[in-house]
């Protein structure tokens, strides 16, 4: 099984390790009575006397991949309404940076990891949710955009369903080339976004995030580079499921379109505050 992707590649060799942990040949070709599995020396008893095959490894779905995504999503909506109602105002900011950073952490321990980990990634959505509710709570209570959160999630949604679709006609393909340009553009965009907020504790602010032109165009790439991170998310979806990942995977691939809904979120609603406050 070839493909562009070196991640995958990895996962699907790991995979075909597995199915053949999995599956072995019986009888004397094996060498021995049962399954020829390290180990393992005789076949799997069952009611009728004959031998049973031993436990398969299920491949990933298309199927699996949305029920993950849906139930991550019902996860961080879940609790970013908690922590809406339950924190109070006082403590948005600290509550804020503490999931920020936090969810960071733990976004790139799975990320360069890429552990199939179920707990790891409900524990990022728990912690995202916190961290998508103090901002809202922000842009809403403190700042007085009312009604600015619902039109960032539609938008939002909107924007992602447009990329479903835009893929399945394959009116934008995952080539090498595309791929390659937009992680280079990623990586760029979060060194200096991190740059910008280490300036940002020093008191130097670089107009990057204010009502401005420089704002309004770096917010517009983000949501630009957002949008099209799903382009790598339903191409990894599509080749680990042709390449018949174990199904754990799917705990990564709904991962993976977690954090870009998140991140697109946020920079809709910046860019709507950003109009609003223009009012």
């Amino acid at each position: 099984m070839k493909t562009s992707n070196p991640v995958l590649s990895r996962l699907g060799q790991a995979a075909e390790r597995e199915r053949a942990a999995g599956y072995g040949p019986y009888g004397p070709a094996a060498g021995q009575p049962g399954y020829g599995q390290p180990g393992y020396g005789e076949p799997y008893p069952t009611a009728t006397g004959y031998p049973a095959s031993p436990p398969a490894v299920q491949p990933m779905t298309i199927d699996d991949v949305v029920v993950k995504t849906v139930t991550l999503l019902g996860i961080t909506g879940i609790s970013a309404v908690a922590a809406w109602n339950l924190i109070p105002d006082a403590l948005t900011g600290a509550a804020w940076i503490g999931a920020a950073l936090t969810g960071l952490v733990l976004g790139l321990v799975i990320s360069f990891m890429r552990m199939a980990n179920p707990a790891l990634v409900v524990t990022y959505a728990v912690i995202e949710g916190v961290f998508v509710g103090m901002v809202s709570k922000y842009f809403t209570n403190i700042l007085g955009f009312e009604g600015i959160v619902l039109q960032a999630v539609v938008a939002t949604f909107g924007v992602f369903f447009l990329m479903a679709m835009l893929y399945k006609a394959r009116v934008i393909r995952a080539t090498p080339k595309f791929t390659r340009a937009l992680i280079a553009i990623m990586g760029g965009l979060f060194a200096v976004m991190l740059i910008n907020f280490v300036l940002a504790l020093f008191d130097v602010n670089t107009g990057l995030r204010d009502a401005g032109p420089v704002g309004y165009i770096f917010s517009l790439v983000c949501i630009v580079v957002a949008s099209l991170s799903f382009i790598l998310n339903f191409n990894e979806i599509e080749e680990g499921v042709r390449m018949g990942l174990p199904q754990r995977y799917s705990w990564t691939a709904a991962f993976g379109i977690l954090v870009g809904l998140v991140w697109l979120y946020l920079e809709i609603l910046r860019l709507l505050a950003y109009f609003q406050g223009d009012d």
